[in-house]
């Protein structure tokens, strides 16, 4: 039987490029069996890093669920044009969540919103790329992790490459 309890070798992770993503505020359906359904517009953005550099375009939409218990399902699909013209689809699914025990909703109110920028959050995505520019061909490659915060008005997507 092997030993589980020990990192494999040769993972590792490698910076891809920081999103700075510009949102507009949430359209919501109210809560429900499942929680409240959220849609928030991404309405513009940066991406900045050693691997892509770029923007972001309008029109892109994180499609959400608030469950009953904090927790954010989150599900964004976006375009990246990148500063050499290639054009990179994105799809980010994951989860947001409060780290501090429930204190009367202000941590998960925070979670949920970045209505507390800097408070301690767990918010992890899997981003998938797509893309037909062949410099960019490692994109469809490779497994990506990404490590966020959530603010009023914005977003900050750190991604790696798990290598």
């Amino acid at each position: 039987m092997s030993d589980t309890s020990t990192p494999a070798p040769g993972i590792g992770l490698e910076f891809i490029a920081t999103l700075n993503v510009q949102v507009g505020p949430p359209i919501e359906t109210g809560a429900h069996a499942l929680g409240n359904r959220r849609l928030i517009p991404i309405v513009s953005g940066t991406v900045s890093g050693p691997r892509i550099s770029g923007t972001l375009l309008d029109g892109g939409a994180d499609s959400q669920i608030v469950r009953p218990d904090g927790l954010v399902e989150l599900s964004a699909r976006y375009m990246i044009v990148t500063a050499d013209g290639a054009r990179i689809y994105v799809e980010n699914n994951g989860l947001r969540r409060a780290l501090e025990p429930q204190d009367g909703g202000t941590a998960t109110r925070s979670a949920i919103d970045g209505s507390l920028s800097g408070a301690p959050m767990y918010f992890r995505t899997a981003p998938k790329f797509e893309t037909a520019h062949p410099d960019y061909a490692w994109l469809m490659q490779s497994i990506f992790i990404c490590s966020g915060t959530r603010e009023p008005t914005r977003v900050l997507l750190h991604i790696y490459r798990v290598m």
